[in-house]
């Protein structure tokens, strides 16, 4: 009866009903550490029945058909019903299912999978497991942490290719699938097109990134001999993985070379990660020719981890990098046979942080300064800083023994070699106070120290003692008085702390902000060194702004009254209608109502600017005047330029940009001009366009000497252009111009200058073209430049692209001229795929890269077209790869396997023929 009103209480649920289900659930919250949480994400029946003293939630996707999601921390669950045992902790997925991995990236598909939350272990019959590189097919798959295995095994690295047969795959009696490092198949048959054509006894597959795949190279040639690198991946356990390194190469001394590529992940306790890299090479040839024996040796060891102590904030973190780099350089690099140590340790306890550096070489003495120091060792103590009140104290203490380049500013340390060790305790403290001693003040106090001793006896000193007192009136005036205490001085033996200069200092300032009416700011900074001599004392700064509308000004000025002398002024000055509405100040009680300006032009904006420095004398002073529209798009000004210390009229000019004035679809033009005159040289320079709709564009600009000497022909450029606005996907320009002469009345070399470029999908044309036209020292109309850039596809089959040059010039003197002729082809490819399938299963491509020549219309150093002819055959897990170069008369094979770019098989060509594992024509030492 129990079962039975627990049926009646069944509750059907809507798709995705997560709150329901949730709601109901003590049931998927496992309360053990470290226990699986699973979550519903979409279901349509939920029951609960009790059997043999076992708890089982059924959960059903409903009678159409539909599927229930689950998830399993980050795992995917998917099925028609899932029966899940609440006793034992599992999960059995009835009928077809789904299981998808996070960790892994892996699809488990089979029939009544049953998963086991507690062990986290998977198994089920007739299981397909894929991934990213391959597909296997199970009788029987049990899946535990870290490991699947499976019996009756199908797996091939096609299935992703989409293709049927696969090209080759293997069947085995018992597999093994470490994900994401190799997969082990004992007693296995090789099939190729699903047909047996080998039987192994075992077969290791590699899964890793490119980088952890095997490679084999191959090669030949002087001095070397037949050479041979291999990378053979390997793991220990399930945490370290390695790469073994082999290195052959036939005629040094010795011929064989090892090495490992390691990481390591928690190998041991306290050890978060292990990292190896070691390698001994042979040495190769010297660059006269000589044989050099024994081994270059490169090293690179990096251990981090983490140590618990009871009463730290976290945990003591450490880092250990030895590093050494001999292949590739020279005996006489001064950084051979050199290895450099770091040790780095950090703790932090509530009171206090440490750290402790080491860091050193060992090998031949240097013979180079070192920028970097060495630190043998160094200990950092770091207390918290200390807060009292409004008081504060912050200290730092470093001390240790350093070897670094010496100082050259030091004698005693410059005596001792270009570097110099010795002991340096170096402390550091900030302190600062902050209190209001009275109403609308407020006070700060700082002090910053930093001193170094070393074991030379030497020492520096920086040293900031100061103080500053703001007092506020009427809270926008206030007045600040600063003062500072500097001192530094002291010479390190060191280079890399060293100070440069003497400093002493105090520096007494006083600065006066106020507000004396509304939009008006003015502000005073007087400044006294108390160390430095009367006539070297800076100058005073008095700062002026005015914002009230129709007035706007900046206005900047340094006077030095012990020198009496004005060292700088600026101004700045605007007026003009912001278009804004003016708010007058309300007039205080018993006076008169205050002056209010009215702008009488609201279209017209007047500006000015000027300045003067001692050094420099008076800058230009620039009048502008701007007209501006109803629309602000419209505007029109002019502008002069005075030299004040010339004093002439420097430079005048005008700018003007307008829109018509109804929509941009009625009246859709627009225009822009500048014309600029120079006075000084004198030189006109300016720019007009129109553009319409926003896509047609016509232009002129110019650039012209007004003056110019007796021997020079040219006095400048002009250019007339038309098309239509940058960015489009067509765009076409036509300019016609060049130089340009005054004084002859006419361009002297024109040229027209056409480009086109148009852009759709899977298609790209570039044209330009460069031609010459009649000018006064110019008699011809030729073509002096075509160039040609296109990439163009046509279906899904073929495409072409290419570039083609074409180029002119001439030598010698007019009408006896001669012409030379150009032609680069870099290249002009065309592929074409080959294969009836919706994935092409060959490529055949024809490139050609060349250059033609023509002096005088005849053909220079004549030779037929030499295009580089390839085929691939594209299987996905592995390519074949054939190449005819007509130009250097080669013929390649090669051929690409999973995890290597490419592996040649053999080349013939004018050196006879070339079998990389066969060296048909060794060389000699």
């Amino acid at each position: 009866m129990a079962n039975k009103a627990l049926r009646k209480r069944t509750r059907r649920l809507r798709r995705g009903a997560l709150v329901a289900l949730t709601s109901l659930l003590g049931l998927f919250a496992l309360g053990e550490a470290g226990a699986r949480t699973v979550r519903i994400v979409q279901a349509q029946t939920l029951e609960l029945r009790r059997l043999d003293d076992q708890e089982i939630v059924i959960i059903g996707g409903g009678e159409n058909g539909g599927l229930v999601e689950l998830r399993v921390d980050d795992d995917v669950v998917r099925a028609t019903r899932v029966e899940y045992n609440r006793t034992r902790r599992t999960l059995t997925l009835i009928g077809a299912a789904t299981y998808h991995t996070a960790s892994d990236g892996q699809d488990l598909s089979g029939e009544n999978l049953v998963v086991d939350l507690a062990q986290e272990q998977l198994t089920g019959e007739d299981v397909l497991i894929s991934d990213a590189d391959i597909e296997i097919r199970g009788q029987e798959v049990e899946r535990i942490p870290g490991q699947l295995r499976a019996t009756g095994g199908y797996f091939t690295p096609c299935a992703k290719c989409g293709r049927t047969p696969n090209d080759y795959a293997f069947r085995a009696e018992r597999l093994l699938l470490y994900p994401g490092d190799r997969l082990v198949a004992y007693r296995a048959q090789l099939l190729l097109a699903d047909y047996p054509v080998l039987y192994l006894p075992v077969v290791v597959i590699p899964l890793n990134d490119p980088e952890r795949q095997p490679r084999l190279a191959v090669g030949s040639g002087a001095p070397d001999g037949v050479t041979v690198e291999a990378d053979l991946p390997f793991s220990i356990g399930a945490n370290t993985l390695g790469t073994t390194l082999v290195r052959y190469y036939q005629n040094r001394d010795p011929s064989l070379g090892l090495g490992v590529s390691l990481r390591s992940y928690a190998p041991l306790p306290f050890v978060d990660r292990l990292d190896l890299y070691t390698l001994a090479n042979p040495k190769p040839f010297a660059a006269d020719g000589t044989r050099q024996v024994g081994y270059d040796v490169d090293l690179d060891f990096s251990v981090r981890g983490r140590i618990p102590l009871a009463l730290a904030v976290r945990d003591l973190d450490y880092s250990l990098n030895v590093v050494r780099r001999d292949i590739g350089r020279t005996e006489t690099d001064p950084e051979r046979g050199v290895t450099r140590v770091a040790f780095t340790a950090n703790v932090e306890y509530p009171s206090f942080a440490a750290q402790f550096n080491y860091v050193d070489r060992f090998g031949p003495e240097p013979t180079t300064a070192l920028t970097l120091p060495l630190k043998q060792p160094e200990i950092v103590v770091d207390p918290k800083p200390y807060t009292q009140g409004n008081f504060s104290a912050d200290t730092r203490f470093t001390a240790g023994r350093y070897t670094a380049q010496s100082n050259p500013l030091s004698r005693s340390a410059s005596a001792q070699g270009i570097n110099i060790s010795t002991t340096r305790l170096e402390e550091q403290h900030s302190l600062s106070y902050t209190a209001q001693p009275w109403k609308n003040a407020d006070l700060a106090l700082q002090n910053t120290f930093t001193g170094r001793y070393y074991g030379t006896g030497a020492r520096t000193v920086q040293l900031d003692v100061g103080g500053q007192l703001t007092q506020r009136f009427n809270v926008t005036n206030t007045v600040t008085a600063r003062y500072h205490y500097i001192r530094i001085e002291g010479t390190s033996p060191f280079a890399f702390d060293a100070l440069y200069g003497r400093q002493l200092s105090a520096p007494l300032t006083i600065d006066l902000n106020t507000v004396p009416v509304k939009d008006v700011s003015f502000g005073v900074t007087y400044t006294r060194d108390l160390f430095l001599p009367w006539f070297q004392q800076p100058p005073t700064t008095f700062r002026l702004n005015v914002n009230r509308a129709p007035l706007n000004l900046s206005y900047n000025l340094a006077h030095n009254f012990a020198t009496g002398e004005l060292e700088s002024s600026n101004f700045n000055l605007t007026l003009g209608d912001s278009g804004s509405a003016v708010t007058p100040l309300p007039p205080r009680p018993g006076e008169p109502r205050p002056f209010r300006a009215v702008w009488p032009a609201p279209s017209l904006t007047l500006t000015a600017s000027g300045g003067y420095t001692r050094t420099s004398g008076y800058q230009p002073f620039t009048v502008r005047a701007t007209v501006t529209g109803d629309n602000r798009a419209n505007s029109f000004s002019v502008y002069a330029t005075h030299d004040i210390q010339t004093p002439r009229l420097s430079a005048v000019g005008a700018e003007f940009s307008g829109v018509t004035r109804q929509d941009t679809v009625l009246n859709p033009v627009s225009f822009t001009g500048r014309e600029n005159l120079n006075l000084l040289t004198p030189r006109i320079t300016g720019s007009y366009s129109l553009t319409w709709r926003g896509t047609y564009t016509v232009a002129t600009a110019h650039d012209l000497a007004l003056e110019q000497p007796e021997n020079v022909r040219e006095s400048g450029t002009v250019s007339f252009s038309v098309g239509t606005a940058p960015g489009l996907a067509t765009n076409w320009q036509l300019i016609y111009g060049g130089p340009y002469d005054l004084r002859r009345g006419g361009f002297t070399r024109p040229t027209v200058t056409g480009t086109l470029s148009a852009t759709r999908p899977g298609q790209r044309l570039g044209l330009a073209a460069v031609v010459n036209t009649p000018g006064l020292d110019q008699p011809r109309t030729e073509l002096v430049r075509a160039d040609v850039n296109a990439d163009w596809q046509f279906g899904t089959r073929v495409a072409l692209s290419g570039r083609a040059v074409y180029t002119r010039f001439r030598t010698g003197t007019y009408p006896d001229d001669i012409p030379t002729d150009t032609l680069i082809l870099d290249p002009v490819r065309v592929a074409v795929a080959l294969g009836n399938g919706p994935k092409p299963g060959a490529y055949l491509t024809a490139s050609l890269r060349q250059t033609f020549t023509w002096q005088n219309g005849v053909r220079q150093n004549p030779a037929p077209l030499a295009p580089v002819i390839g085929l691939t055959i594209d299987r996905c897990c592995w390519a074949l790869q054939a190449e005819i170069d007509m130009s250097l008369r080669r013929y390649r094979l090669g051929i690409s396997l999973p995890g290597s770019t490419s592996y040649p098989l053999f080349e013939y060509g004018t050196e006879g023929l070339n079998v990389p594992l066969l060296p048909l024509n060794p060389s000699t030492p």
